[in-house]
Order: structure tokens, then C-alpha cells, then sequence
């Protein structure tokens, strides 16, 4: 059993049937498509009723409160409602390998995961199949399912749906990628995604407030915002950690990401066709210090090359992570 005991999910019977309903006429995220995804695929994210995944395994590779020395159980979902043009996981998000599976698969899938000692469910791209993980999770919940669960979203989500999760997801890990909506347009093809980005996180904090550590230096609870550093700064970065500060606090937890690398379409766009240079990396890290962000974990820049050969995801490999062959 995963190190540690955790709460016992107690999920409303109300909130499973509102969230199903919504599936008839989606609107789980900003995009509000209002598809019926019980019959049809034509919505922004291309998915349908039953989720697809492509892997579900302990990894190793999440910031360390997070993936310990057990592993994280993440699920790797298919379809996004984001279609950034240098998405690393883009064989999934935007391609659509994966498999389907049903509801009692997926909570076999999460009572695996702990079963071989992961410290959490970590479930990656979740913001389109809301539904369906609270459906399993209830499922799991009543075999045993008592591990965190963990948010992990590129941060375009809707307060509404956000609000139902309230008391169900333990741990939110998004992403804050931009802090001008002409960016987020360009280059992850989405309207709005500041105020929505926003909006969420703050209900996200509200919910479950700073991150919180067992004694074996497990994360339990909290949020852990992930802040990607793009080339010429083109996400706003110094721009979100002054709205952080502000509206959420300098207690917070931050990940201040070096690992840009150049994937999918980030080639054809010039500004993106290229490597983060340190000066861009200092010049975040400095202005968070600078505003008194102490919690959280930045990366060392030199050396970066070999573990982000190790860490980049390969969805067409049988091991999705290199660190699995050594």
C-alpha cells in the first residue's frame, strides 16, 4: 500500500448525475461547445462519452512531493481542450492515440496505482473527462480508493466544473501558461484563457489552500502551480507570479520550469523554435525571489540536456519514459 493513510472519498450522488448530464450538452471548459458527447466527437476536444487514456503507471518524473520514492499513479488521458503548437504530449493531446475504456476499468486502473504503492492518482489532461474520473473514483472509493487525487491540467478550466470538485480532488497541479490572451490564441489556439486560467486557479486555492506535506514529505493537499518558461518570455511569467502574489499569496508552492524544448509545431514558429537561454530562465527566478516566493523548486539549467531526454514522453514506446530502461 502507498506510503501513509489518506481520506476516504465520500462523493455526492448529485454531483456524479449533474456532471453526466452535462455531457449532453458540454460545456465542462471555457470552450462551451455544447456538443453531445453521448453520440458525437465534433466539439473542440474531439472526444466522446468513454475515455480514452494511453498509459496509467507510477512515474517518477513530477516534482518530488508529488512523485516521492514511490512513484506517481498517473493516468495519461487523450483528447485536450488546448492545442499548443509545442505541447510535448502531443501524440496524445492532439493526435489521439489511446484507448478507450470504461468507468469500472478506469477505477481498476486508479486502485492499481495503489495497490503498487503510488502516492497518488495523478491524473493528467483531466479537464474534458471530469465526468467520467468522478464516476470511477466513486467506484474505487467504495473498493478502497484513499490516496490523494491529483489535478494535473494546462489550466483552461471552468469555475463551475472546478466548483464541483470541491472535497474531491486533493491536490491541484495546473499550469498558468500565459497571462496575455493574444499569446494563449496564437499559440494554444484558445480565447479567453486568462480570465478562465484565473478565475479557476483562485477557487483551486480557495478549495484547498497551500500545499501541505506528511511527515515523509508526501504531498496530502494543496496546490502547486506550474509556471513554464517560453523563449523571449512570451507566456508573461513575471506578469502571473505578480497575480499570484496578489490574489493568492507568496506561500504558495511554484515550479518554475526550464524545459522548454522545441516539439509538435514549435519549429514552424519562430519564436518558439528554439531552447530557453539561461538570461530568460535568471530573469524569472530572480523576480520570483525578488516578489518573496520561497516554497517550490526551480531547475538547474545546466543540466538540463540529460534529463530532458530522460523525462520527455515517447507515446509510441511500450516505456513511456526513458528512466524506465536504465
Amino acid at each position: 500500500m502507498a506510503a501513509g493513510t489518506y481520506k476516504k472519498y465520500n462523493i455526492d450522488k448529485e454531483i456524479i448525475s449533474t456532471l453526466n448530464k452535462i455531457l449532453y450538452d458540454c460545456k465542462l471548459c471555457p470552450h462551451e461547445c455544447r456538443t453531445n458527447r453521448h453520440s458525437q466527437k465534433n466539439g473542440f476536444c474531439k472526444a466522446g462519452y468513454e475515455p480514452v487514456i494511453s498509459s496509467a503507471m507510477a512515474h517518477h518524473g513530477e516534482e518530488p512531493p508529488i512523485s516521492g520514492d514511490m512513484g506517481s499513479g498517473t493516468i495519461f488521458f487523450t483528447h485536450c481542450n488546448m492545442k499548443c503548437v509545442y505541447c510535448q504530449n502531443y501524440q496524445i493531446s492532439q493526435k489521439h492515440q489511446g484507448r478507450p475504456v470504461t468507468i469500472e476499468e478506469l477505477a481498476q486502473k486508479m486502485l492499481y496505482l495503489q495497490k503498487s504503492g503510488c502516492h497518488n492518482i495523478n491524473l493528467v489532461s483531466p479537464t474534458i473527462w471530469v465526468p467520467q474520473i468522478v464516476s470511477a473514483a466513486a467506484i474505487a472509493a467504495k473498493k478502497g480508493l484513499s490516496v490523494p487525487m491529483v489535478y494535473n491540467t494546462g489550466g483552461y478550466d471552468s469555475i463551475q466544473t472546478i466548483k464541483m470538485l470541491d472535497g474531491i480532488i486533493d491536490i491541484y497541479m495546473p499550469d498558468m501558461r500565459y497571462s496575455s490572451n493574444e499569446m494563449a490564441l496564437r499559440y494554444s489556439g484558445i480565447k479567453n484563457y486568462v480570465e478562465n486560467n484565473r478565475t479557476a486557479i483562485k477557487e483551486m486555492y480557495r478549495q484547498v489552500g497551500d500545499l501541505v506535506l506528511d511527515k515523509n514529505g508526501i504531498a496530502t493537499k494543496g496546490i502547486l502551480i506550474r509556471l513554464l518558461v517560453l523563449p523571449g518570455n512570451i507566456g508573461g511569467v513575471k506578469e502571473t507570479l505578480d497575480f499570484i502574489k496578489t490574489e493568492l499569496s507568496v506561500n504558495v508552492n511554484l515550479s518554475i520550469m526550464a524545459q522548454y524544448h522545441p516539439e509538435y509545431k514549435a519549429c514552424k514558429c519562430p519564436q518558439l523554435s528554439r531552447n530557453i537561454t539561461l538570461e530568460e530562465y535568471s530573469e524569472v527566478t530572480d523576480y520570483a525571489e525578488k516578489l518573496g516566493f520561497e516554497n517550490g523548486w526551480i531547475q538547474d539549467y545546466g543540466d538540463l540536456s540529460a534529463e530532458e531526454d530522460m523525462f520527455r514522453p515517447d507515446f509510441n514506446r511500450d516505456k513511456v519514459f526513458r528512466y524506465y530502461e536504465e
